[in-house]
């Protein structure tokens, strides 16, 4: 196998699809012989790519609650986003946004139109966001940073409801702290859709702004977006996209905050 970032490309359609060299990525032993493999084409993050795998022996569905954090001690600079436990055997799921990041890079700059236009920004709240991905945490950070927006992050449904609880409880609205909630859908412990239907049932949080995201973009997602109650859907985001986003959402709570 080649020690490169890009195992290889392959055409799809006319398309080309890049193969992500995901063993080189992680630090794993190259296959010694790619005979008898199969390359497992997926959409992610609006793109197509494929993974190499030696074998699959089987498809499971599992529910959500059943996806755990990473154990502690596990360290920050490894490639688990989550485990569970399959027929008494502990399985690791790694996170695919940080491969992908690392194979062909992430854009987190965000366009100098944007960031003069948040200059005259007289919402001075902060986001929540929550995303059990280290990277997909540190963009949107960033992205926030650039355009003048701090935040406070969660690492998954749970703990980001645990949170908003506390600042309930300080008997300050939550709606004068926090401008919005930007969460990912697919997380361990407590996922997007959960978090948000229960800040919709909490009087002390159900005026929250909500936005979901997810690397999955169909209707399905937008259908259940729409159920739970969230204000917003955003596919995968790329910096410009969550800066737009935000930035939106500002713009609607400035006449509040002038009034104010």
């Amino acid at each position: 196998m080649k020690s490169s970032p890009i195992l290889s490309k392959l055409s799809l359609g006319g398309a080309v699809v890049a193969v992500p060299n995901v063993r080189f990525v992680i630090g794993a032993r190259s296959l010694a012989d790619c005979t008898g493999c199969y390359v497992i084409i997926t959409e992610y993050n609006r793109s197509v790519q494929g993974f190499l795998v030696g074998g699959v022996e089987r498809i499971i569905n599992m529910k959500w609650q059943d996806i755990l954090p990473p154990p502690k001690g596990s360290g920050v600079n490894n490639y688990m986003t989550a485990v569970t436990n399959l027929d008494g055997e502990l399985i690791e799921i790694i996170d695919v946004e940080k491969v992908l990041a690392e194979v062909s890079g992430i854009k987190m700059e965000v366009s100098q139109a944007l960031v003069q236009g948040s200059a005259d920004n007289l919402v001075k709240r902060e986001v929540l966001v929550v995303d059990d991905s280290s990277v997909a945490r540190k963009q949107a950070v960033r992205t926030l940073e650039q355009i003048g927006i701090a935040c406070t992050v969660a690492n998954d449904g749970r703990e980001a409801l645990e949170q908003l609880q506390r600042w309930a409880e300080d008997g300050t609205p939550v709606t004068e702290r926090l401008l919005m909630v930007i969460s990912d859908i697919e997380m361990p412990e407590m996922d997007g859709y959960t978090l948000t239907t229960e800040i919709r049932r909490d009087e002390r949080l159900k005026n929250l702004h909500v936005l979901l995201h997810s690397s999955l973009s169909g209707v399905f997602n937008a259908a259940l977006v729409k159920k739970v109650g969230a204000d917003q859907f955003l596919p995968k985001f790329g910096a410009d996209d969550l800066a737009k986003a935000v930035l939106g959402r500002v713009k609607a709570a400035a006449p509040a905050a002038q009034a104010a």
